[in-house]
């Protein structure tokens, strides 16, 4: 078997901010109330005509530009997203042709806040069974799609963004080294989007009741999301022999900052080594991996030869973490 690595890593931010006070504006908030509950003062907003399919492209590029890789030498294209661009085609398909990654394979993986996790585990999984030795995994979400900016308790949380990694076969000990993940169904009416699906599809009386939009019930997804990301951290480290002080960075699915401390002073891990940046972009969905593991590089927190602790919860609910061992 071969070992799998990250070579590249890009990302995409929109360049349009809407701020705590811009909210306060739209609905009945304060910035104070918005940073105390969920640690955010702004967050990007793609756009009318950008979809997911367009940040996704910018982050790829980013990622082969720095690999120094052309688009054609891809050979499958992981879309990890929950506001795709269309119900079908897939947006890999729309991805792939805009990049030209002639000739290459691809999919969307929808598994929402935990999609990027699980995005990278299938790649190293593709590369390492020796079937596909470039593969381009994408988190990208247009969140403020399926937002209702009149729902204060939503409205906070969410941003649009992309980021894309490149995983390669691995020379020497560095690269993936275990994942460890767990859907539970049973947490499914806490957070979704009620209607568009075959469920409920779309009709006068859905658009009415506003069920096209992410519909949370905060406290049961608080609770949750801060157990499993405990509880799955530590089973991982253990099962591969690894302690606390073996971790460079934890990057943590970007959700709400109480949930981040709360997690982290569970497995006991210094703040220092926590990557925050919710405060910048807010929940991002599949993007929150990247756009962290890019600030870790940036701030010197990761370096090459650092293992690196991804960790994240979604809606379903998803859950998942992986250890990486930095290769650049």
């Amino acid at each position: 078997m071969l070992k799998a690595k990250i070579t590249a890593l890009g990302c995409y931010v929109p360049p349009r901010v809407l701020t705590n006070q811009d909210l306060e504006k739209m609905v009945e908030t304060t910035d104070q109330w918005i940073l105390e509950r969920v640690g955010i003062r702004e967050r990007h907003i793609a756009d009318p005509d950008m979809a997911t399919s367009d940040m996704a492209i910018r982050a790829a590029r980013c990622a082969l530009e720095q690999r120094g890789m052309d688009a054609s030498e891809v050979q499958a294209i992981i879309v990890c997203t929950v506001t795709p661009d269309h119900m079908f085609p897939s947006t890999a398909c729309l991805v792939q042709h805009a990049l030209g990654a002639r000739g290459a394979w691809g999919f969307d993986l929808v598994a929402a806040c935990s999609g990027f996790v699980y995005g990278l585990t299938t790649a190293a999984h593709l590369v390492s069974g020796g079937m596909y030795r470039k593969v381009l995994v994408i988190g990208a979400d247009t969140m403020s799609r399926i937002i209702d900016y009149q729902d204060r308790a939503t409205c906070v949380l969410f941003g649009d963004a992309a980021g894309a990694m490149l995983v390669e076969p691995a020379d020497g000990g560095e690269g993936f080294i275990d994942f460890l993940g767990e859907v539970d169904g049973s947490g499914g009416d806490f957070l979704k989007m009620p209607a568009g699906g075959s469920r409920l599809p779309a009709s006068h009386e859905t658009v009415d009741k506003r069920l096209h939009y992410v519909h949370q019930q905060g406290q049961q997804v608080f609770k949750y999301a801060v157990r499993k990301m405990y509880e799955t951290s530590r089973e991982l480290l253990e099962r591969n022999g690894l302690a606390l002080s073996d971790v460079a960075v934890m990057v943590p699915h970007q959700a709400n900052l109480r949930i981040i401390n709360a997690a982290a002073e569970r497995l006991g891990i210094d703040r220092s080594r926590v990557i925050v940046n919710i405060d910048r972009f807010g929940n991002t969905t599949a993007a929150t991996i990247p756009l962290g593991t890019r600030d870790a590089v940036a701030q010197g927190k990761l370096r090459k030869g650092d293992v690196a602790l991804f960790v994240a919860v979604g809606a379903g609910y998803t859950v998942g973490a992986s250890l990486w061992r930095w290769a650049y």
